[in-house]
């Protein structure tokens, strides 16, 4: 088995002027690199972790920009045999005093040896290291000599063994690395091989991504998979694709694109946020693939995304679905690639009080829950109870995964690695349910919200609200406090609005009532607190999803509880 270097070094010895990436930035022109320069750039910053003592197996953290550093310095650790780890930089959608606490959690937990950033985030670094601290070395982009000639055989990263630890990658919902996962060569190289069997991933395919590389979509289907698999590679910004969303499509139209990974609101703000005069000359029909994960896969954003781009080529067939986390590497289950996504109409009063999944019929409160397609070859799945029983189909429970691509554990956390596996089967804090071989995914065990007995995941009441116009696009949150009087929890939806500051008074009790009528009409929940807010005020994690507990915490110093 094939070693992350020993693979990059194969493709650089048998095709090296191949282009592995297409490297964009705003106002810069596309940057098409082979591999030749991906392994030469790569190779000047092992050389840099070898003359400032880096000890192979150590942990490197990346606190960088989307950059050509950040692509260099992640290979040339691997080159080195290094592990890497990245963290995003601290943007205004993150809360700084959190982030800073995190950092110094991060440093605790992890040991890392060596941090890599910008001159102008070294303070924030140093200040977040004690006098004890395993950091010996902050190293910076500049302090990187050019590439030299070669020298391969000799890095040790060409030496690691398949069952070292390749990388770490950081908990979804953490802005750190206070859960770091550990993962193995031999568990990255299963999970690619079963996953590009599951999205029958060729050599003739190319991949279009914005996705950050500090979280396990961005870096796994959307810059490893497609580097070590000899897969050409589009690579944008994130930031430059959230100030400009139809980026995407301008790429997927330019370069043929065939594959894109996009989480659930994604879709949501493609659909609201591009622009028909962003779209001349756009042609969609190279995309076989666009995959909906990360978060719960919500058919109206499916629809919503399908009815916009339709006319640009977009097919039906295209729309995929696919249920991943890091501690498997990436993906459990794929759908939609060999037939259409499975919708399964489901009697919403039952789901929330029964937590059973039952067929609707005519007159029902329905919701129509998306598959996230079946698990991967070498990966298996259940549903269980709270006593870790097997739960007969269509019964909501937490799932389990077992497979030979999972984390070697968290990373100097015994105690977290120990309560995450029951009898070698990992829990994933997943709530969902199995229907004829597919999986459906209800929402987060710890997101969960109980109203009066009924369950409610706040990912429901999310999207009715945001399906108000006048509401920005994929920004509300909702979660529950708890309400003394009645004994039981109260939803509250904090929305952030379009144009809030040139809203009367009026206008905005308007959308609130609005958001009321529209959540309680579709979730058989009596919304009442509605808090409307304007952009940037809700906090997201660094994966891009909504910080629930850093959002109520907030909402409960500056608002109140259930009374206000």
């Amino acid at each position: 088995m094939d070693t992350f270097a020993q693979r990059l070094y194969r493709h650089y010895r048998e095709n090296p002027d191949r282009v592995a990436l297409v490297f964009q930035q705003a106002g810069q022109p596309d940057l098409p690199l082979t591999y030749a320069d991906l392994l030469q750039g790569a190779h000047a910053w092992a050389k840099a972790l070898e003359r400032r003592g880096l000890q192979p197996g150590e942990v490197v953290i990346l606190i960088l920009r989307h950059s050509l550093d950040l692509v260099y310095s992640y290979f040339g650790a691997v080159l080195y045999g290094a592990v890497p780890s990245i963290m995003p930089f601290l943007t205004e959608k993150l809360l700084p005093e959190r982030y800073r606490a995190d950092l110094a959690s991060l440093v605790a937990v992890t040991q890392p040896a060596a941090v890599i950033t910008y001159p102008e985030f070294e303070p924030e670094v140093r200040a977040a290291l004690s006098p004890e601290s395993s950091v010996r070395m902050v190293l910076l982009p500049g302090e990187v000599e050019p590439p030299s000639a070669p020298d391969f055989e000799r890095l040790p990263g060409l030496q690691r063994q398949p069952d070292d630890i390749v990388l770490l990658q950081h908990s979804s919902g953490t802005t750190g690395l206070q859960k770091g996962v550990a993962l193995s060569h031999r568990a990255v190289a299963n999970q690619l091989r079963a996953y590009s069997a599951a999205i029958r991933l060729s050599p003739q395919d190319v991949i279009v991504s914005w996705l950050p590389l500090y979280h396990d979509m961005g870096l796994i289907a959307g810059f490893l998979m497609p580097l070590l698999s000899g897969v050409k590679l589009v690579l944008m910004s994130p930031f430059d694709w959230v100030r400009a969303p139809a980026r995407l499509l301008q790429a997927v139209s330019t370069y043929r694109g065939t594959l894109s990974w996009l989480p659930n609101f994604a879709y949501n703000f493609l659909a609201q946020k591009v622009r028909d005069r962003d779209l001349q000359g756009v042609d969609l029909s190279s995309w076989r693939a666009v995959i909906n994960c990360s978060e719960p896969m919500r058919y109206e954003s499916h629809r919503a995304f399908l009815e916009r781009f339709r006319e640009y080529g977009l097919r039906e067939s295209a729309l995929a679905t696919c249920y991943a986390m890091a501690e498997n590497v990436f993906a459990v289950t794929q759908g939609g690639i060999d037939g259409p996504v499975t919708v399964d109409p489901v009697r919403l009063d039952l789901l929330q009080t029964e937590r059973r999944a039952v067929p609707c019929e005519e007159g029902d409160t329905v919701i129509r829950m998306l598959s996230a397609g079946r698990p991967i070859a070498n990966t298996r799945v259940r549903v269980v109870g709270p006593q870790g029983e097997d739960l007969p189909e269509r019964e909501v429970g937490e799932i389990a995964i077992l497979s030979d691509c999972l984390l070697s554990g968290y990373y100097h956390r015994p105690d977290a690695t120990a309560e995450a596996f029951r009898g070698g089967w990992y829990l994933t804090g997943d709530y969902g349910y199995m229907a004829g071989g597919e999986v459906y995914i209800t929402g987060r065990k710890k997101d969960l919200i109980i109203v009066g007995g009924k369950n409610i995941y706040p990912q429901d009441i999310e999207e009715l609200a945001q399906s108000v116009p006048g509401v920005h696009a994929g920004r509300a949150v909702a979660f529950g406090i708890e309400d003394t009087e009645s004994g039981t929890e109260e939803v509250v939806v904090v929305a952030e609005v379009e144009e809030y500051d040139r809203r009367t008074p009026e206008e905005l009790q308007a959308l609130a009532d609005e958001i009321r009528r529209v959540v309680t009409r579709g979730s058989a929940v009596a919304l009442r607190l509605v808090h409307l807010v304007g952009q940037g005020w809700i906090a997201k994690t660094s994966s891009g999803k909504k910080a629930r507990a850093a959002n109520r915490e907030r909402y409960l110093r500056e608002v109140g509880g259930p009374a206000a």
